[in-house]
């Protein structure tokens, strides 16, 4: 086990690299000068344009300037937006809460999309598997963005049982409905993906020798059924982490918190790449971690799975 995750950190280098060349490339490659409109009405003076771009290495190849940029990454140095901000105290003050956020939306959708598709691939066809089907494809059809807004006006403003908005702390029982929205529909995909893997394993070979050998049922469910098809759920949930931290400017933006997606959205309009650089990098660490955990876990559920 050991050799295996010393293998695979060293795996994570070379895509670590790639993956951020090419998002530095990405997003310094927009057309146009970042600096035109940072003065108003009126157009910026050549001098300033010339200082800007010297400051940001925007004159060397696009190689050189990676190379720069990685350099100070690797001292902790996110750079700084063009107003003078350190981009990593922005990322430090914003990624905790949509962290927070994140965590609870995959809490609901492991918890309740689990449950619903292990009680439905279990009990086969019926009220409750209709009911399922039809509810988690009413989730994907709609947009989060109309989840978010129905929510929050019903729950809200007509019943008031909620506040319409997460205050600036953003505790965790504040994020329960906000998460809800944001892990909807992988709520909705994570219960459907149980309920199938469910189905198929109960029709394996490994199935019919322990129902032959006489196992109780209750271990032949807990140990044999559940284990197994819990490795492709758990595949979608670990990298549904990384995506539900990249994806939340929506609902973010509905409840009113202050996280990376209202950082990223404020960085996009503004034409700050620092700001976005950086937070991408940040969520394709955590997408490499998590896989790397994934893989480890792969072990744990499935002893047929060595890693020698």
């Amino acid at each position: 086990m050991g050799r295996y995750v010393l293998r695979r950190l060293l795996q994570l280098i070379p895509v670590f690299i790639g993956t951020t060349f090419l998002i530095y490339v990405l997003v310094w490659a927009i057309p146009g000068n970042p600096f035109a409109g940072m003065c108003g009405e009126r157009p910026c003076p050549d001098s300033f344009i010339a200082s800007m771009t010297d400051k940001y290495n925007l004159n060397d190849p696009v190689i050189v300037q990676y190379l720069k940029y990685m350099g100070s990454l690797l001292t902790g140095d996110f750079g700084e937006t063009y107003s003078g901000l350190e981009v990593g105290e922005l990322i430090s003050l914003s990624y905790p809460v949509s962290l927070r956020l994140a965590v609870v939306a995959v809490a609901i959708e492991a918890v309740i999309g689990i449950t619903a598709g292990i009680l439905t691939g279990l009990r086969g066809r019926g009220f409750l598997d209709n009911l399922v089907l039809v509810s988690t494809l009413f989730l994907i059809a709609i947009p989060t963005f109309v989840t978010g807004f129905v929510i929050q006006i019903v729950l809200g403003f007509q019943l008031e049982i909620m506040t319409p908005t997460v205050s600036s702390d953003a505790e965790w029982g504040e994020l329960i409905l906000p998460g809800f929205v944001l892990g909807s529909i992988s709520m909705a995909y994570v219960s459907r993906l149980t309920r199938t893997s469910i189905a198929e394993n109960r029709r394996a070979d490994y199935m019919r020798t322990a129902l032959a050998k006489g196992q109780p049922k209750r271990r032949i469910v807990g140990v044999h059924l559940l284990r197994n098809s819990a490795i492709p759920v758990l595949t979608f949930i670990g990298t549904d982490v990384g995506s539900l931290m990249g994806g939340a400017i929506v609902t973010e933006g509905i409840f009113s918190i202050d996280g990376v997606g209202g950082l990223v959205y404020d960085a996009i309009l503004g034409k700050e790449n620092y700001i976005v650089t950086g937070v991408v990098v940040v969520l394709v660490i955590v997408f490499l971690v998590m896989n790397l955990i994934i893989d480890l876990l792969y072990a744990v559920l499935d002893p047929r799975i060595r890693y020698d």
